[in-house]
């Protein structure tokens, strides 16, 4: 599966973006899409996935800022960013894994096996 990730930008802290990730299969709707964000100088990070059925998770730093969702008519996910700030700048990762019938966490890039080239999100303070 190969992963298109687009959106990211130049945004002001306390602004809001959407990104999306672009899966180019006829089985999106059996995917669990993921997000991952490295900022630089540190080590890539979880930031929120969604499964099959469209039960989310996140981490706890973007709760109530962030959410993703996915539209399988439009082989898409997307994560939408509120509130924007300074410590949210990184390179946002899209990834997908096949999900349907396992019993996945989805929080572990390990469980990911196809991966978007990124986008980059840089929040001015």
């Amino acid at each position: 599966v190969q992963l298109q990730a687009s959106g990211g930008g130049l945004v002001q802290a306390g602004d809001s973006r959407r990104l999306s990730c672009v899966a180019s299969t006829r089985f999106f709707n059996r995917l669990a899409v993921g997000w991952f964000r490295r900022a630089p100088g540190k080590e890539r990070e979880f930031v929120a996935a969604i499964n099959w059925i469209g039960d989310t998770t996140c981490t706890d730093s973007i709760k109530g800022r962030f959410a993703i969702s996915r539209d399988n008519a439009r082989n898409t996910a997307y994560l939408k960013m509120n509130i924007l700030k300074p410590e949210d700048t990184a390179t946002y990762y899209c990834a997908a894994h096949e999900d349907v019938g396992g019993r996945h966490d989805n929080t572990l890039d390990s469980e990911y096996d196809s991966w978007g080239q990124g986008t980059q999100v840089t929040v001015s303070s």
